[in-house]
C-alpha cells in the first residue's frame, strides 16, 4: 500500500504561484523543504481570484477524489491558502468568517488535519480592510485550534515584498515574495503540523 502522505492545497492564484518566474510559488518552496519519507503527494487546487464563498462550495468534492480512503496510520492533510478576493467581490466580513468556519468544520468532521495560510498584502485595495480580513481569518482558525500563518502583518511594510508587488501586477509577488511567504509558513508550525521535528526547518 502506498503510504505517502497526501496534502491538498486549496486557494487562489497565490497557491498556484502566479507571477513566480521559477514556477514554484510558496507551495513548491515549502514542499522542497519538507523532509517527509516517502515524499508526500502535494496537490494544488487553485482557482484564480476565487472568493471564500466559491471555495467553500467546491473544495470538498475536489479534495475527496484526490485523498481517497483515509490511511490507517494517519490523517490526510488540507492546506487553505487565502487571498483578498472577498474584498474585491464585496463579500461581507461576517460571510468571509462563516465560509472559512464551514470549511474548517467540515474538514474536522472528515478527520482532515488542516493548516491555514492567511492573505498577504496587495498593492490594491484598502490596507485597513486587508488587515481586518486577515485578523478575522486568524480568529476563526484560532477558535478551532487550527494552525494559522499570519502573512499580512509581517509583509505589509517589508521592502522586498513591496518591491516585488510594484514590479508586477500589484496582486501577486515574484520570486522573492514567494520566498518570504514560504519562510513564514515554514517557521509557523509547518513541520510540527506534519509531525516533523522543528529543527527540520
Amino acid at each position: 500500500m502506498d503510504r505517502a502522505q497526501r496534502i491538498c492545497v486549496i486557494g487562489d492564484e497565490l497557491v498556484a504561484g502566479t507571477g513566480d518566474p521559477k514556477g514554484l510559488g510558496w507551495v513548491g518552496r515549502v514542499t522542497a523543504r519538507t523532509p517527509l519519507e516517502p515524499s508526500p503527494y502535494v496537490m494544488t487546487l487553485a482557482v484564480p481570484q476565487e472568493t471564500t464563498t466559491a471555495l467553500s462550495g467546491r473544495w470538498e468534492a475536489e479534495t475527496a477524489i484526490r485523498f481517497g480512503p483515509p490511511p490507517p496510520d494517519g490523517s490526510h492533510h488540507l492546506v487553505i491558502g487565502l487571498g483578498h478576493a472577498d474584498l474585491a467581490a464585496g463579500v461581507s466580513l461576517a460571510r468571509s468568517r462563516l465560509n472559512l468556519a464551514n470549511i474548517l468544520d467540515v474538514a474536522e468532521s472528515r478527520r482532515l488535519s488542516t493548516f491555514v495560510v492567511g492573505p498577504p498584502p496587495t498593492a490594491h485595495g484598502e490596507p485597513d480592510r486587508q488587515a481586518e480580513l486577515s485578523a478575522a481569518f486568524a480568529d476563526v482558525a484560532g477558535r478551532r485550534r487550527v494552525p494559522y500563518v499570519e502573512t499580512y502583518a509581517p509583509l505589509a511594510q517589508h521592502d522586498q515584498w513591496l518591491a516585488d508587488l510594484a514590479s508586477g501586477d500589484g496582486q501577486t509577488p515574484g520570486q522573492a515574495g514567494y520566498g518570504l511567504m514560504a519562510w513564514l509558513v515554514l517557521h509557523t508550525g509547518w513541520h510540527r503540523w506534519l509531525g516533523l521535528p522543528e529543527d527540520a526547518v
